[in-house]
């Protein structure tokens, strides 16, 4: 009797160990797999030209659900970025508005050589916050009659290189040249038109474009033969080798999703 009573103990005990062994398995198992997703997920400092505010905002937040790694974005001139990244600027990506700035970096010694690529082809209006005002030929340039126009600053932002080709083409420089005012980034370009601190100006696509049309005011889209091609490169910065963040974004901007999300907002892609 007392026997099988130990028996019955026993194999209780025997069952409780059996079941902790599993919970314990489980417990294990959870651990190594959250220790193994943070030590694989990593952020990431990346330099945008302000014009790609808009769809890189967006190609980061489906990235990061994408990959759980993580993306810190600053937005401003191309150049000034190039500028601070000699300086030692922690950032481990460029996504520059021209193609010049990322071989500069690389020649250098800033940047990875042989990482570059062409991202966006971008794209050039000539817009007013006023619905109306600018007319699709960009007609207004020669008739006349505002006191300012707005760009941004040729030494700092290719899309101000790309503006002025358009007076010089349409050999309007020279007329026009005592009405510019200019903007450190296309950013502010964009922001003293919107405030009415100039009529119009030249801003970039994407800035006033979603879903194929113009999102507020009246715009003239710059035909691409009036300026040199605007390629916008982006480039592996030597400070962002090792991190895994780094390299797995530069690749999701190759990707299906995040060439849909560059185009919704008129840039045309590279070849």
């Amino acid at each position: 009797m007392i026997l099988g009573k130990c028996l019955v103990i026993f194999e209780g005990f025997k069952k409780e160990i059996h079941l902790f062994k599993q919970i314990s398995s489980h417990f294990c198992l959870l651990f190594l797999l959250s220790v193994s997703q943070s030590s694989f997920s990593a952020t990431t400092l990346v330099a945008v030209a302000a014009n790609f505010s808009k769809p890189m905002s967006e190609i980061v937040a489906v990235f990061e659900k994408a990959t759980g790694h993580s993306a810190n974005l600053s937005f401003g001139s191309t150049g000034k970025f190039v500028s601070q990244m000699e300086n030692g600027a922690p950032f481990e990506i460029l996504l520059a508005a021209d193609e010049k700035s990322p071989e500069k970096l690389i020649q250098d010694g800033f940047a990875v050589s042989g990482s570059q690529f062409i991202y966006a082809l971008g794209k050039l209006a000539l817009w007013s916050a006023t619905p109306g005002y600018v007319d699709n030929q960009g007609k207004i340039l020669n008739s006349g009659g505002f006191k300012h126009l707005a760009l941004a600053d040729p030494k700092l932002a290719p899309y101000g290189v790309a503006a002025i080709d358009v007076l010089n083409t349409l050999k309007l420089q020279d007329k026009l040249q005592p009405l510019i005012i200019q903007g450190e980034s296309i950013a502010q370009a964009y922001q003293f038109i919107s405030s009415g601190n100039a009529e119009l100006g030249f801003v970039a696509l994407s800035q006033v474009f979603d879903n194929g049309k113009i999102t507020s005011g009246s715009a003239w889209i710059i035909p691409a033969e009036l300026h040199a091609p605007i390629k916008q490169a982006a480039v592996l910065l030597n400070k962002g080798i090792e991190n895994p963040a780094a390299i797995a974004l530069l690749a999701y901007l190759k990707s299906a999703t995040a060439l849909e999300l560059i185009q919704k907002y008129g840039y045309d892609l590279a070849q």
